[in-house]
């Protein structure tokens, strides 16, 4: 009885490894065009995929930690806090340079910032809108900004705008 059990076991055993041989064959060596396609094809999909975000990637647009501001001592004159005279505001040259921010770039920002629209911008500046858009897309690039609300903030944080 034992000898029976393990002579129909090595001949399933025969037997599965032929099927499977033959499975091997006619996946493998029949379809191993289609195969190697794919694979070649699922690697330069990852590939590509990998060196998108590396590229698009937008870089870190401040370097150094922004100081916070000092406290501002109160007035001690007996005048209504009206009567101070307002310093006027100067943009942070050195770190619009440093950004290369052009002054275009700043003026079309300031706008941005006081709500105008491409269109109404394009009207004042006497250019086209797309020269607006332009200008516009390669600001947000240097700061590092996806919306013009984001832009507007960074600015500010920056010293570019008042």
């Amino acid at each position: 009885m034992k000898r029976h059990i393990i002579i129909c076991g090595l001949i399933g055993g025969i037997l599965i490894t032929v099927l499977k041989w033959t499975e091997y064959r006619f996946l493998v060596i029949e379809h191993s065009v289609e195969i190697y396609g794919g694979l070649t094809a699922l690697t330069f999909a990852l590939l590509g995929i990998w060196l998108g975000v590396r590229l698009t990637r937008s870089p870190d647009p401040v370097a150094e930690p922004i100081p916070a501001p000092s406290e501002i001592p109160a007035p001690t004159h007996p005048h209504p806090v009206s009567f101070v005279p307002k310093v006027p505001f100067l943009p942070d040259t050195h770190r619009r340079d440093r950004l290369g921010i052009t002054r275009r770039e700043l003026e079309i920002l300031e706008l941005i910032a006081q709500g105008m629209s491409n269109r109404e911008i394009a009207g004042k500046l006497f250019v086209s809108e797309n020269t607006v858009k332009t200008h516009c897309s390669r600001a947000f690039d240097k700061l590092g900004a996806r919306r013009r609300t984001q832009a507007v903030q960074l600015g500010k944080e920056l010293g570019l705008l008042p």
